[in-house]
């Protein structure tokens, strides 16, 4: 099944494989104005910057093994 997606700039049709260097651009125009869109700060997150929230061990234990089961690479050999 081959998966196709629209180009986040101009909604062009793209095929999804490791082939296409740009995806999920249709090509580096539409790649790099995006990135300049990000640089000039037309695009944001939505989601706001969070307070001074106190981190307790517990959470950064969790974090990690969160952060550790999707990074595998992080992994030590046994």
């Amino acid at each position: 099944m081959t998966l196709k997606v629209a180009c986040p700039h101009c909604n062009k049709e793209v095929i999804w494989q490791p082939e296409n260097t740009f995806r999920p651009f249709c090509s580096e125009r539409c790649k790099l104005i995006d990135l300049g869109d990000w640089a000039a700060e037309n695009h944001k997150i939505s989601q706001p910057i969070q307070g001074n929230t106190a981190i307790s061990e517990e959470m950064l234990d969790a974090l990690e093994d969160e952060f550790l089961q999707h990074n595998k690479f992080f992994v030590e050999p046994e």
